[in-house]
């Protein structure tokens, strides 16, 4: 009998182990709707979110790296196809890019939708999310919050790297390899180029937005280049700061895998007399 008994004690042990992993997960699921359902209640507007984030999604604790992908744009797309042409679009991007071709297919999906579209960056929307971030008619960061530049990454390499490099040699000691890496860098340089400046257009002049498509998609800056508000200001975008505190609230929602040790840790103000500690938006 003690020996069924905790047999069935352990298995219940183990059962719970495997099933509390799920049941968080699946809490802080539906605080994530809450928290979509009380900020497209506030604005009036359509919230859609595109956050990527290591996160321990199995019951094994395994880790996943997210970007950008033909799923995530099949998704978004959806969701912008289903809202009514007189609904604001909200997107809340937090990604360090991803492919191309799926970052192309939200951003024309967000310049094309007929209602006021914003993309709120609550920390950083690099390479394909600062594509996205472009095309809308309103970009809204944190203070601290950056985009970076989309120049084309060849694999490993920069597009405008190799194209740089290819020009300081002769041509007749390259291998074709390198020419073949260099001819598909120059097209993809150029495609991207008219993709920025294409989705520019609404905001800025010709010329304007030509200059600026140059300048992201140029190599002027290492991939992980961090464009500031301020910067983003001085080249004539529509950027604000007013950031509503129901954006902070979901990336908390996002959490990064426990660790053993946690790498950032404070302990907050005592609420001064009379008042509150400060509130993040």
């Amino acid at each position: 009998m003690t020996a069924a008994l905790s047999s069935l004690l352990w298995i219940a042990f183990l059962a719970l182990t495997l099933l509390l992993p799920w049941l968080r997960q699946r809490r802080v699921e539906m605080a994530r709707v809450a928290t979509i359902r009380d900020l497209q209640a506030a604005r009036g507007s359509r919230v859609v979110l595109l956050v990527h984030r290591q996160e321990s999604l199995s019951f094994l604790g395994f880790l996943f790296s997210r970007h950008i992908t033909i799923e995530d744009s099949e998704q978004v797309l959806r969701a912008i196809r289903m809202t009514p042409d007189e609904t604001p679009l909200d997107l809340i991007v937090h990604t360090p890019g991803g492919l191309v071709l799926a970052a192309e297919q939200i951003a024309r999906a967000i310049k094309n939708h007929p209602a006021r579209t914003t993309v709120f960056v609550p920390h950083y929307a690099l390479s394909g999310g600062t594509m996205l971030a472009l095309a809308a008619d309103e970009i809204v960061m944190d203070e601290n919050a950056v985009l970076g530049p989309v120049d084309p990454q060849i694999g490993s390499f920069p597009a405008a790297s190799i194209l740089a490099a290819v020009a300081r040699k002769d041509p007749n000691r390259l291998d074709d390899q390198t020419l073949i890496l260099a001819d598909i860098a120059e097209k993809a340089v150029r495609q991207v180029k008219e993709v920025i400046e294409d989705i520019l257009r609404p905001k800025l002049e010709p010329e304007a937005a030509r200059r600026l498509a140059e300048v992201l998609t140029e190599g002027r800056w290492t991939h992980d280049y961090p464009i500031t508000f301020e910067q983003l200001q001085g080249f004539g975008l529509p950027v604000s700061k007013e950031m509503p505190r129901q954006v902070y609230r979901l990336m908390e929602l996002f959490p990064q895998p426990p660790q053993r040790r946690p790498s950032v840790q404070y302990v907050p103000f005592p609420a001064p007399a009379g008042g509150r500690e400060r509130e993040e938006g």
